[in-house]
């Protein structure tokens, strides 16, 4: 059995390039950044990053284009290739690549930020509804008391 399939969540390097084929299709690559984070024997940390290329292809390739710049979070599905060629003075060359078959943006670094405050005024609030059930309709153990459209509790938006 055989199996070449990658996974990896990182921060594009550099933006997104995109070209396209003498037949028009599309194709953009950029790199990713991941990190890897231990502790050794001495249980220091220790960290090591590594850098993936990535290529694109299709319509794929034209949403990252739009999408996507330097220092974005970004999760990519894909399969390795390495090319081999020659360069212009002579010398071969390899490089080996995700290519990507599916792609997922993350949070950009602005709406993390505004989503984190919101969620500190949230729980600062702790907003609780004043009602005030007149004597009749308050509930005893164990019953439940119909409560009337006059009701504060008709006001409570949800």
């Amino acid at each position: 059995m055989n199996l070449n399939k990658v996974f990896i969540i990182g921060n594009l390097t550099r933006d997104v390039e995109l070209r396209s084929t003498p037949s028009g299709k599309s194709v953009a690559s950029f790199s990713v950044a991941t990190n890897r984070v231990w502790l050794n024997e001495n249980k220091e940390k220790q960290q090591e990053t590594e850098f993936h290329n990535v290529v694109v292809w299709g319509r794929l390739a034209e949403l990252c284009a739009q999408y996507l710049a330097k220092g974005r979070s970004i999760f990519v599905e894909g399969h390795l290739r390495t090319r081999k060629w020659q360069d212009t003075n002579g010398q071969r060359r390899t490089r080996t690549e995700i290519i990507a078959e599916n792609i997922q943006f993350g949070p950009r670094l602005g709406q993390m930020l505004e989503e984190r405050k919101k969620e500190a005024v949230i729980e600062q609030e702790e907003f609780v509804p004043e009602v005030n059930l007149e004597e009749e309709e308050k509930l005893n153990e164990g019953e439940l008391a119909a409560i009337d459209e006059k009701s504060e509790l008709g006001e409570i938006p949800f």
